[in-house]
């Protein structure tokens, strides 16, 4: 994984770096000498947020100052590690509080990272000094490397086997069992629907299913979409709608990292971690539209668009998960343009079958920072996927189209069982600060965090 590097102990070539938020500017600026005052004001600086000022001195720079908004939050840092000269050093002044130290660690790492399993960054991010490094934003930021990596990793080298051997060296680092249902064994166990999705690639279509933890804990079944290239099936998407298609298997890379994330941080539960990985590929095998097929329930389903295979391939693993009751289930997958529509790229979506466990992902994603908004399971819209020759159809029409897709699930979840399902992007389609374009971790730390509240740490 691509994580940056940090220094761990102090070190006498490192800079004063001072962090200021707007209103503690005027303050500050009143204690510098009148040549660094004079510097500032000719440059414009006040602390706005995300604004950076390198500091003069007759020995070249002596220090910076940034600007950021809400000291909680790790994005406020995020411009600093590619905003400051390459291979320089940073300590922070001033009385941050723990929070803030933490948000600042974990920001910081955040901006610092590239991917760079094929290309040389054309620069190295400036290191930060951590005397003492807070243990937790330190696995929450492996998380969000994780999913980052994952995704930014072409189908080429991350196809469902590849998935499979990610979350296989998971297991093996925190002692977890994996089983693997592959190609004929998905019929043969009765998966048909993740079968009939992924059975024209010449890579075998796979369920992943890695269980840990005391028997006698609380249940948590973490799911996650697979789809590690969609062409859209027979229903074909456009070139531009492909482009970008091997980050379909980005909701596959929330569950597992948020998995590891559970078991590296050692929550008693008993956790169930459920993959189904396929390609959504074009050939003489390939689901038609108009086929009705089975699913592990007994619910037949008519294909009405190949290009919402998302779905199908879920409603098995979500049955599946439901069978061992859990106290939680969640699930995290890249299922719909409309929820991009409705929310833009940098909320995800919420949808849940259960107030509590909804409100309780929300209330964590505002103390973490880390957005998600719920929109409604709005069952009069299950008309929307009606059909004429079949108990439900995958598809039918252009509204609502994220909560149709999640209605969609809700007919596969157990009733009785808290469920929770959460659209998310997975992308920055651009460079931001703490955000590079590319592969994104969105709600994780909060489902972290929720989880965390719930069961203890």
């Amino acid at each position: 994984m691509s994580a940056p590097a940090f220094l761990d102990t102090a070190d006498a070539t490192t800079l004063p770096l001072h962090i200021l938020q707007r209103e503690q500017f005027a303050d500050w600026n009143a204690q510098q000498p009148a040549a660094i005052r004079a510097w500032l004001l000719a440059q414009g600086f006040s602390a706005a947020p995300g604004s950076l000022a390198l500091l003069p001195g007759e020995a070249g720079i002596v220090g910076a100052v940034i600007g950021i908004g809400d000291a909680a939050d790790p994005l406020s840092y995020g411009h600093a590690p590619t905003g400051l000269p390459t291979g320089t050093s940073w300590r922070a002044q001033g009385s941050l509080s723990d929070e803030a130290r933490a948000a600042l660690q974990l920001g910081w790492g955040l901006g610092a990272y590239r991917f760079d399993r094929y290309k040389t960054p054309a620069r190295t991010p400036a290191r930060l000094l951590l005397e003492s490094a807070d243990a937790q934003a330190d696995a929450l930021l492996a998380a969000s490397l994780r999913v980052r990596d994952l995704v930014n990793t072409p189908t080429e080298h991350m196809g469902p086997a590849e998935l499979e051997a990610v979350v296989r060296q998971i297991g093996q680092t925190h002692g977890a069992q994996l089983e693997v249902f592959e190609g004929q064994g998905l019929l043969d166990h009765n998966f048909p629907a993740i079968h009939a999705v992924g059975r024209a690639s010449h890579r075998a279509p796979r369920l992943i299913a890695l269980r840990w933890g005391a028997q006698d804990a609380p249940k948590v079944s973490l799911v996650g979409k697979g789809v590690c290239f969609d062409t859209g099936g027979l229903d074909i998407k456009p070139a531009d709608g492909m482009r970008n298609m091997k980050k379909d298997m980005g909701g596959a890379a929330h569950a597992i990292a948020l998995a590891e994330l559970v078991m590296r941080q050692q929550l008693p539960v008993r956790l169930t971690l459920l993959v189904p990985a396929v390609e959504n590929a074009i050939g003489p095998d390939a689901f038609r539209p108009g086929e009705v097929i089975a699913t592990r329930t007994g619910v037949s389903v008519e294909i009405d668009n190949t290009d919402a295979e998302g779905r199908v391939i879920l409603g098995d693993a979500l049955a599946y998960a439901g069978e061992d009751k859990p106290e939680v289930l969640l699930d995290f997958a890249t299922l719909t343009g409309a929820a991009r529509i409705a929310l833009g790229p940098e909320v995800p979506v919420l949808f849940s079958n259960d107030d509590a466990l909804a409100n309780a992902w929300l209330e964590a994603g505002e103390r973490t920072r880390d957005p998600l908004w719920r929109l409604p399971l709005w069952r009069p819209y299950l008309r929307y996927l009606t059909s004429t020759v079949a108990d439900l159809a995958n598809a039918g029409s252009r509204m609502a189209g994220a909560v149709t897709a999640a209605l969609y699930l809700e007919r596969f979840v157990p009733a009785g069982t808290p469920w929770a399902h959460l659209d998310v992007y997975a992308w920055n389609d651009s460079d931001r600060p703490g955000r590079p374009a590319g592969g994104e971790a969105m709600a994780l730390r909060a489902a972290f965090e929720m989880l965390s509240a719930r069961y203890g740490r």
